[in-house]
């Protein structure tokens, strides 16, 4: 990564455009966040329509938004090669537990009850 030692603007600057290219990376590889992109598209206006008050659209909002960050997390655990390797698979694992446990579900479950 060319730039990784800037200071000041340029270091910021830089981090936008890492921060891009990981995007388009995640955009390209990962159905699973295009997907959850989907949901968001579809249940933040919902969240909107829905609720009476900015704390619960936030709520709403915000977990389909949580998923979103561990999906990215459980992204970068990948792991470049083809062959089986124990701790990788077990990575794997554990950052699909992850995303499985940040689903929003509960939160929507709770707030329309």
């Amino acid at each position: 990564m060319a730039g990784q030692n800037a200071k000041g603007f340029k270091r910021i600057v830089n981090a936008f455009f890492f921060s891009v290219a990981g995007f388009k990376a995640v955009w390209k590889h990962e159905e699973a966040f295009r997907q959850e992109i989907i949901l968001l598209l579809v249940t933040a206006p919902l969240a909107f329509w829905i609720t009476v008050n900015n704390i619960e659209r936030v709520l709403l909002v915000g977990s389909i938004v949580a998923v979103l960050l561990v999906e990215l997390l459980n992204s970068a655990i990948d792991r470049i090669g083809h062959e089986h390797h124990e701790l990788s698979g077990r990575a794997k694992d554990i950052g699909s537990a992850a995303v499985m446990l940040s689903l929003a579900a509960f939160v929507w479950v709770i707030i329309l009850i």
